[in-house]
């Protein structure tokens, strides 16, 4: 059974999130959560607390086994801008430079792992 955690509209760009979701990827939740407390990215921290949720979903089922999770799947999508649209700020010789604020969807999958 799959179990999932995400956190939407996070202030973080995508591009940022993605190397710390590549890390954990097909991982175990243990190794998992090992990697992500010692890396030191914001990206890792975000993604740290989706795991922890993602295990606690599983954990509120009594068939589970929370040590023989694995994380099936992590991924981070690109959100809205901020404000819906680019905030213009001065920029030289007169012109308007755009201040994109992007923001990421996170979203962490894990599974049981099949023994045998």
């Amino acid at each position: 059974m799959e179990f999932r955690a995400s956190h939407r509209y996070a202030h973080i760009s995508a591009t940022k999130a993605r190397p710390a979701a590549n890390l954990i990827r097909g991982l175990g939740v243990n190794r998992a959560l090992d990697i992500l407390r010692v890396n030191q990215t914001r990206g890792a921290s975000l993604l740290n607390k989706v795991l922890e949720s993602a295990i606690a979903n599983a954990a509120q089922n009594d068939a589970v086994d929370v040590n023989n999770l694995v994380v099936s799947d992590a991924r981070v999508d690109e959100g809205p801008l901020v404000h819906g649209r680019p905030r213009f700020r001065p920029g030289a010789m007169g012109r308007a430079m755009p201040i994109r604020c992007r923001t990421a969807h996170l979203r962490i999958a894990v599974t049981e792992k099949e023994l045998g």
